[in-house]
């Protein structure tokens, strides 16, 4: 890995550990890259009111790709610098689909406003539905079928329970509603044995949002690392040039990169120590 310029990295299962604290090494790795001049990037799925309760003011990254890349914010001047949302035509016809199925869901108002959102109980509403709207209960409002909002919206959230065949069927089939949308598949950080089947803008990706970076700054692709533990990394690390996965990434993604230790002993520290050498 020589001349590389910028350090993305995934915060959940990977850059932070599993009671969302920094370990010391990952923290002296951050403070490394500085003194190389090489750029330290977040790329998560949070939201940036999210980010912002994990990652201290103090804590030296440089630029934060949130909800899985709808945004980008400069962390260093905590300045806005892009957002994309999905257009309000097609926002309108997923809220239909999902009231007319009963379908559970959260649709999140547009970003960067994007920790508020309305919720949705259909008939497949489960106990990870709800855990979610306790934890996110003061940031929520119950949407009304027979008045849908006419905004644009950042993202939908659908929650199932683990299994691959169900989440592809819905997965095409929401696709299918309009060409202006994306579905990506997160294992659930609150509880396992769920799928969060996220809906973004067609555009939207980790990978874009630290290609938007690396077109600010003038960084080549092949000057880029990635780190990340589960299934929303893989358009960020399908965008870096040298790339890695956790140890506690889920099984059937462990062959597609190299490995480093797990969140819990510091994977990002060991992911960058040739650089910092």
């Amino acid at each position: 890995m020589e001349n590389i310029k910028l350090v993305a990295t995934d915060l959940d299962g990977t850059f932070l550990k599993n009671d969302r604290s920094i370990s010391d090494k990952n923290l002296e790795a951050l403070r490394l890259l500085g003194r190389k001049n090489v750029v330290r990037v977040v790329a998560t799925g949070r939201n940036l009111k999210k980010v912002k309760e994990v990652i201290p003011p103090e804590t030296p990254f440089d630029y934060i790709v949130y909800s899985s890349g709808a945004g980008v914010f400069n962390w260093k001047e905590q300045k806005e610098m892009f957002h994309q949302n999905i257009i309000q035509s097609s926002a309108q016809k997923l809220l239909s689909y999902f009231t007319a199925k009963n379908i559970s869901f959260h649709a999140f108002f547009p970003a960067p406003e994007n920790h508020n959102h309305w919720y949705f109980r259909g008939d497949n509403s489960c106990e990870e539905f709800e855990r979610y709207f306790t934890f996110n209960q003061a940031f929520s409002y119950e949407l009304n079928a027979l008045e849908l909002p006419e905004t644009e919206l950042c993202q939908f959230l659908v929650i199932i329970k683990e299994n691959r065949i169900h989440f592809e069927k819905l997965k095409a089939e929401i696709e299918a509603i309009c060409d202006q949308i994306r579905v990506i598949r997160t294992s659930s950080p609150i509880t396992e044995g769920y799928i969060w089947l996220e809906i973004f803008h067609q555009s939207v990706s980790k990978g874009n949002g630290v290609k938007q970076v690396c077109d600010l700054l003038g960084i080549s692709q092949e000057q880029t690392v990635g780190v990340g533990n589960d299934f929303n990394d893989l358009d960020l690390l399908g965008f870096t040039r040298h790339s890695f996965f956790t140890e506690n990434a889920p099984s059937e993604l462990k062959n597609i990169y190299p490995l480093v230790p797990s969140n819990e002993d510091d994977a990002f520290a060991h992911a960058i120590q040739p650089i910092v050498l």
